[in-house]
């Protein structure tokens, strides 16, 4: 069973429990279609990245930790140090992943996604992207070449996950002495922001003491102000997570010299022919501060219908997370298809596109053919092998 899977539950909670405090607080710290983009951008990356590439992913460094691995930790260490390597070793190569995702182009464009968001709240922490886990998997092999069981490596990839979690809130202001060691609101606010002195700053996944040593920490001291320097302006997850690409192929096809066009994939995201980009400074900080991207032209009842197949999603996108390895690789495609399809239809809603309540019609008649199709499946269990079962090897 998925440990991420087992922690939404608890993940929503505390999403209510932060609009609350903030409502009472008198703070408005939520939009209802950025938090449902955010939450939609995560479910993506869920499916993409373990439902459909999971096992995958996970053969990969099994594979090498099988085949290769130089050291026999689980041996050589007292199991309380294994645990305390593996998360230390884990979180730095996180560091290091994260760093060059922000210093690399072609990586930023995978990464891109989770900075999206104008505001900053507990459901921006599940604003991830389709195609980090395929950017960050190699960047973790020589953790399998080095002998980290591949129990550890999974158990300390959860942690670092679910402890990031926390962080994405202004509600908390500072944490005392911890915050010379740890990663916390504070100084992931600072990650988040675009303010020029704030840019590419503050990597850390659990421990801060990486920027000090690395020379990327920043305090926070000024108000940040989120988002990325070129706003995404859009409510889709799939544009999200696709747009930067389209970006770099265009501009690489319309520069003239060929060590530019490279540039444009492997330089700095901020890289063009006159230098590099910073961050925004005065006019332009306050005038993003002043005016986040809302075009909403969703009426309430329609807020209230996506509402309600957005619970249906993250119920079904659970049983998926927690039974994905004993289902057909067709139901599985299909299954994950259609969520992907459904979560793109919510961002044309928000937008009033013309082509999304057509859509939206035809997603509900593919759904309903998938209830069907599982209803056939359980009404004649001879055929369940085919239907819906993965086969045994």
């Amino acid at each position: 069973m998925s440990i991420i899977a087992l922690a939404i539950p608890a993940f929503f909670v505390l999403i209510l429990v932060e609009a609350a405090v903030a409502y009472l607080r008198h703070r408005h710290v939520y939009r209802f279609n950025d938090a449902v983009t955010d939450i939609s951008c995560g479910i993506g990356n869920q499916i993409i990245g373990k439902v459909l590439l999971g096992t995958a992913l996970g053969a990969v460094y099994i594979g090498v930790y099988t085949r290769f691995h130089l050291l026999e930790l689980e041996t050589l260490l007292h199991p309380v140090a294994l645990w305390v390597l593996g998360i230390l070793a884990y979180d730095f190569i996180y560091y290091w992943w994260h760093r060059l995702s922000h210093e690399v182009n072609v990586l930023w464009a995978a990464h891109i996604v989770h900075h999206h968001s104008e505001d900053y709240n507990l459901a921006v922490a599940l604003r991830q992207a389709w195609f980090t886990p395929l950017t960050s998997m190699p960047f973790y092999l020589p953790l399998a070449l080095l002998g980290l069981p591949p129990h550890v490596y999974f158990i300390a990839g959860a942690i670092d996950t679910l402890y990031q979690f926390w962080i994405h809130t202004q509600l908390i202001k500072r944490v005392g002495p911890l915050e010379a060691v740890l990663n916390t609101p504070s100084h992931h606010r600072v990650h988040h922001a675009i303010n020029d002195e704030y840019l590419d700053r503050n990597y850390a996944g659990i421990f801060i003491i990486w920027d000090r040593v690395f020379g990327s920490f920043e305090p926070e001291r000024a108000e940040p102000v989120y988002g990325t320097t070129k706003p995404l302006e859009s409510f889709s997850p799939v544009w999200a997570n696709l747009h930067h690409f389209r970006d770099m192929a265009r501009r690489s096809r319309e520069l003239p010299r060929w060590g530019d066009k490279l540039r444009v994939w492997f330089g700095h995201p901020g890289w063009h022919p006159g230098g590099v980009s910073g961050g925004l400074v005065g006019e332009a900080l306050r005038d993003r501060q002043q005016h986040k991207y809302d075009l909403d032209r969703s009426a309430p009842w329609v807020k209230a219908y996506i509402g309600l197949h957005f619970l249906t999603v993250v119920y079904g996108v659970v049983m998926l997370l927690n039974y994905y390895k004993s289902l057909s690789a067709g139901f599985l495609l299909v299954s994950s298809i259609l969520v992907i399809l459904t979560t793109a239809v919510w961002g044309g809603l928000f937008e009033g596109r013309r082509w999304a309540w057509p859509v939206e019609f035809v997603r509900l008649g593919l759904v309903a053919a998938l209830l069907l199709y599982v209803a056939l499946a359980l009404l004649h269990p001879e055929q369940w092998p085919t239907l819906l079962v993965a086969s045994s090897p």
